[in-house]
């Protein structure tokens, strides 16, 4: 769509007014006083019309008739302002009142006792946000628990995935900074992460142009509560429970904040073990096994995860317009664990091999982050902010493999190949440098236009060393087929710039541009020779535009253009042991996805749609099934599909019974097609999709309160894969204990024992090796309901807290694989 003609859809809503009122609120500190209440009066205190102060502070009240009437300005935390009284005759078009000092108010917050609280789910032009706190299943809870509950995210625990809205392409953000991990070690991190200090969630289908331009399928952006308050607060929590095995979550934090320093650290361990068993019945035709084959396996699965995660960081106000600061963040994950194989292979016509293993090992992933920051507000109007960063990762990963694939007369198969060996070792070593620095700059050119700008530059430097090694007549032997030495180097230049229009209290545009370049080259070591070397350059546009028709109507529309980069692991040729017919491998041939994204919203009252028109080309399709050149090896890999095209309808549902019931319910599905061209036969598919979550909500006597949630995600296709369609219950109860000594909560994840993933291959396309196959994985829950307890306990002057400022290097986290 043109520009002007979006400008000129907007200037058609506009209405004529009669008269109009306008002003800015600021706070004593001079910085605008965004979202306060504007409220007209009559000459006998009846409410007219009330706006709200935008994020610059200004205010517009339109529409107005002649008359006598008073203006009435309140918000939380500042003491309420009555205009004296004044008249508007008729033709009189305007009156300003200027700039508006507000003063807080004496009383102190905590001695205020809020009765209304904000909407679980709330819809702004750039995504649903989801404010967690509302719901008391937060305590206790992970971070990737509290993902799951999340109107349009579906988590797959099978391949440690996320997906928002049905597509692949998701990256998240914490307090507005991407998190540049692998997604199995980010999921993996997110579980291990205490949810407590998690203000909201913000699922951002179409981000605007400040916002790095990765991800196709959008942004979750996680936001952690901030201490505000000045003295000396912290937290305690801890957490324990059990499925079919133990786990225990225990997480402190400090802040000491004076109006010139804060110093903030936090601590969180988390111990989980978990159980995880599969069933596989499947036939193919893999002639370096003799022809068409019978596959019947069992794998079960025991892991154990120890996780650390330590944070410190100090914040210091030079003067009134001056802070600078500096973090540091350390991350560790000791991940071990083993899997049991019994499968039976039957070459047709008569002859049957037995295969049985034990697979187990460790993977040690260590995360060093540092970054420095400097915000200078030159002017009220206009603010500069400078971040440096630089970033360590280290991964090794090792396993063992002992088996035995003999048939009837215990004779070894596989014409002694390298994977068939009764003994295998495989190695993943990774290390990996990122070095990001950032400018932003914003200036308010006038009552109604923002500036929003910056600039920013990454570089990243990889060295990956992996590999399968075969006991073969007594020597550890390997091959090229089954290692690599992967070095590589990749820089990224961005560079943004958008104008935020307020025409009115009522209708708002914002347009932008963000171009971004990369340059990425990997090359093995071992043969000198490049694997990818790619340049690109990209110009992603943005269109913001918002118009209230009355108090309780809202219009929204956008455009978006977004990139899903390949990950360092999706291209990497790595091998990774699967059984001794397959290995999990990268494809150095993926191209990025390109997406362009038009939604349309509407908001009446609480409730809110919204309809979104997505096309990915080059979309990837992970853990897909090809050939080896020589038909002896099934590589599991990453693919791109041609193109992606979904029609998604999004709504969101509160509503409130009474005073103590109330439940939410939303929906995202709809309309979603692909096409495919790297299987044997090029195919196209077309199916409709969705996700629906539920939240009751209850207040008991005696401070006692409970929650029951779900959600349910329908039959989906993830490339040649077809996944059923499941659902899960939770419930919890939770007693705030007297005398501010904290809270206690239960809570009991997947009641009915039904987080099961249900996978087909081969059911509308011919797969390679002509597999057809059906795969059932039990995750621990269906063995036995997860409870967990957890007490709670906030200490000192003010609540809970976190760092103020997460660092732009956390931008270049998820690309990483190990």
């Amino acid at each position: 769509m043109k520009v002007s003609g979006l400008i000129l859809f907007a200037c058609c809503l506009f209405h004529q007014v009669n008269g109009q009122l306008r002003g800015k609120l600021v706070t004593t500190d001079s910085l605008p006083l965004s979202f306060a209440n504007i409220s007209l009066l009559t000459k006998d205190s009846a409410v007219v019309k009330t706006v709200v102060s935008s994020v610059t502070g200004d205010y517009e009240v339109d529409n107005i008739s002649a008359g006598l009437y008073r203006l009435r300005i309140s918000m939380i935390g500042y003491q309420t302002w009555y205009s004296e009284p004044f008249a508007l005759a008729a033709g009189q078009n305007d009156k300003n009142f200027g700039i508006l000092v507000m003063t807080a108010a004496k009383k102190q917050l905590e001695e205020v006792v809020v009765k209304a609280g904000k909407s679980l789910f709330q819809q702004k032009p750039e995504g649903t946000i989801v404010n967690v706190e509302n719901s008391i299943l937060t305590k206790g809870s992970s971070v990737l628990q509290v993902l799951e509950r999340s109107p349009g995210v579906v988590i797959n625990h099978r391949d440690n995935s996320i997906l928002l809205n049905g597509k692949n392409g998701v990256v998240v953000m914490l307090n507005g900074k991407l998190m540049r991990l692998p997604m199995e070690q980010l999921v993996s991190l997110l579980d291990g992460m205490s949810a407590d200090d998690i203000a909201t969630i913000e699922l951002l289908t179409t981000p605007p142009a400040k916002y790095d331009a990765e991800g196709s399928a959008g942004i979750i952006n996680i936001v952690l509560k901030k201490n505000k308050k000045q003295g000396d607060s912290g937290s305690l929590s801890l957490t324990g429970g059990y499925g079919k095995a133990e786990k225990a979550t225990a997480a402190m934090n400090f802040s000491h904040n004076t109006k010139q320093v804060n110093v903030y650290g936090s601590y969180t361990f988390s111990h989980d073990k978990t159980y995880t068993d599969m069933y596989v019945a499947s036939t193919q035709n893999m002639p370096f096994l003799g022809g068409a084959v019978s596959v019947t396996g069992w794998f079960d699965t025991k892991a154990i995860s120890n996780n650390h995660d330590a944070t410190a960081g100090i914040d210091l106000k030079l003067n009134a317009k001056t802070t600078v600061g500096a973090s540091i963040t350390y991350n560790r994950i000791n991940l071990s664990g083993a899997t049991v194989t019994d499968a039976g292979y039957n070459v047709l016509p008569d002859s049957l091999l037995r295969f049985n293993s034990i697979n187990q090992g460790t993977s040690r992933w260590n995360n060093l982050l540092n970054t420095v920051y400097l915000e200078k507000a030159i002017s009220n109007d206009e603010k500069i902010n400078v971040s440096a960063d630089w970033l360590y990762f280290n991964n090794n990963n090792r396993y063992e493999v002992q088996s035995s694939f003999i048939n009837r007369h215990g004779v070894q198969a596989g014409d002694n190949q390298s994977l068939f060996s009764p003994a295998q070792m495989g190695t993943a070593n990774t290390g990996i440098q990122v070095g990001v620095a950032r400018v932003d700059y914003t200036k308010q050119l006038g009552k109604k236009v923002k500036l929003e700008a910056g600039l920013k530059g990454a570089y990243t430097k990889s060295t990956s060393l992996s590999g399968i090694l075969s006991l073969l007549n007594g020597v550890w032997t390997g091959n090229d087929e089954t290692s690599n030495h992967i070095l590589m180097q990749e820089g990224i230049g961005a560079a943004y710039a958008s104008l935020n229009t307020q025409f009115n209290a009522s209708a708002s545009l914002a347009i932008g541009a963000r171009y971004e370049y990369s340059y990425t080259n990997m090359n093995n070591s071992k043969t000198g020779a490049d694997i990818v070397n790619r340049k690109l350059g990209t110009l992603f546009p943005s269109v913001f535009f918002s118009k209230k028709i009355n108090d309780n109507e809202t219009l929204q529309l956008s455009y978006t253009k977004r990139i899903s980069r390949p990950s360092y692991n999706d291209l990497a040729s790595y091998v990774g042991y699967s059984d001794p017919t397959a290995v999990y491998t990268g494809n150095p041939f993926l191209q990025p996805t390109i997406t362009n994204n038009i939604k349309l919203g509407y908001n009446y009252k609480t409730w809110s749609f919204s309809l979104l028109f997505s096309r990915d080309d080059n979309a990837i399709a992970r853990y897909q099934l090809t050939e080896s050149p020589a038909r002896d090896i099934l590589y599991i890999s990453p693919q791109n599909l041609t193109w992606q095209n979904n029609i998604t309808l999004q709504a969101t549902l509160p509503f409130k019974i009474n005073n103590w019931w109330s439940m939410n319910y939303s929906f995202a599905g709809g309309i979603r097609q692909y096409r495919a061209t790297y299987t044997k036969t090029a195919f196209e598919k077309s199916y409709f999709g969705y996700s629906a979550n539920f939240s009751q909500a209850f207040k008991l006597p005696a401070n006692f309160s409970a929650e029951i949630s779900g959600w349910y995600n329908n039959t989906a296709y993830n490339g040649t894969q077809k996944v059923n369609g499941f659902g899960v219950l939770n419930a919890g109860i939770k007693k705030e204990l007297k005398k501010n000594a904290g809270s206690l909560q239960l809570s009991v994840s997947d009641i009915l024992r039904d987080e099961r993933y249900n996978v087909h291959y081969g059911t509308f396309t011919e797969e390679a090796f002509s597999i057809k196959s059906y795969v059932s994985v039990n995750t621990e829950s269906t063995m036995f309901p997860i409870i967990k307890l957890t007490y709670s306990r906030s200490f000192g002057s003010g609540a809970k807290g976190r760092g103020r400022l997460m660092n732009g290097a956390q931008d270049e986290k998820d690309r990483i694989q190990h």
